[in-house]
């Protein structure tokens, strides 16, 4: 299964990605491929493949990326690669991408093993305190970040789920839910044909 999370910045996407990857051994996360600079303690292929313009643009070319969208001046896509590795292992794919990515990954080949869920903030005051809190950006980025978060949040009905990230361990726990549910469906455990059969 393909797992897409979205959320406009601030939402706590990254944070509920990282505790779930955790605690969930079968479950990998997508790197993301894209143009903008490393921060700082970021490195070239645990955050994101960082990649000048030029090299994405060959990716773009060669048919290597996913998905792929440019926000924030900044392009960003997924690689295929390395999806299709974790497949091939028998492992699920964790993806933090915005919904055009999200659209894009569900028009392909694969948007039939794909599910999406999206995740709300509590309300727009406290997801801009929560942007001022995390201390990454200056006040002119939060301001565009706070314009783009509407079109984000415009999107919601596009997802198979909507959480209201208003208590992080409990939409942490919902989330779980989520993925458990999804393997369990019947379609997802091709190995109950045979036992049926014996």
């Amino acid at each position: 299964m393909l797992f897409i999370l979205s959320s406009p910045s601030g939402a706590g996407k990254s944070t509920i990605s990282r505790s779930l990857l955790a605690g969930e051994p079968n479950l990998t996360f997508s790197v993301s491929a894209t143009t903008r600079a490393p921060r700082p303690g970021e490195q070239d292929g645990r955050e994101y493949f960082f990649k000048t313009r030029a090299e994405f643009g060959a990716m773009i070319e060669a048919g290597e990326l996913l998905e792929h969208a440019e926000v924030f001046g900044n392009l960003y896509g997924t690689p295929i690669s390395p999806v299709e590795t974790a497949i091939a292992n028998g492992q699920d794919v964790l993806f933090d991408i915005d919904w055009q990515g999200a659209q894009q990954i569900n028009n392909s080949a694969l948007g039939a093993h794909t599910l999406s869920i999206f995740l709300l903030p509590p309300s727009i005051p406290e997801l801009r305190n929560r942007l001022e809190k995390r201390g990454q950006d200056d006040a002119e980025t939060i301001g565009r970040r706070m314009e783009k978060s509407w079109d984000e949040i415009s999107h919601w009905g596009g997802y198979d789920f909507v959480l209201v990230n208003d208590d992080l361990d409990k939409t942490e726990e919902q989330l779980k839910t989520i993925i458990t549910a999804t393997r369990l469906r019947r379609s997802q455990q091709p190995q109950l044909t045979d036992h049926v059969r014996t």
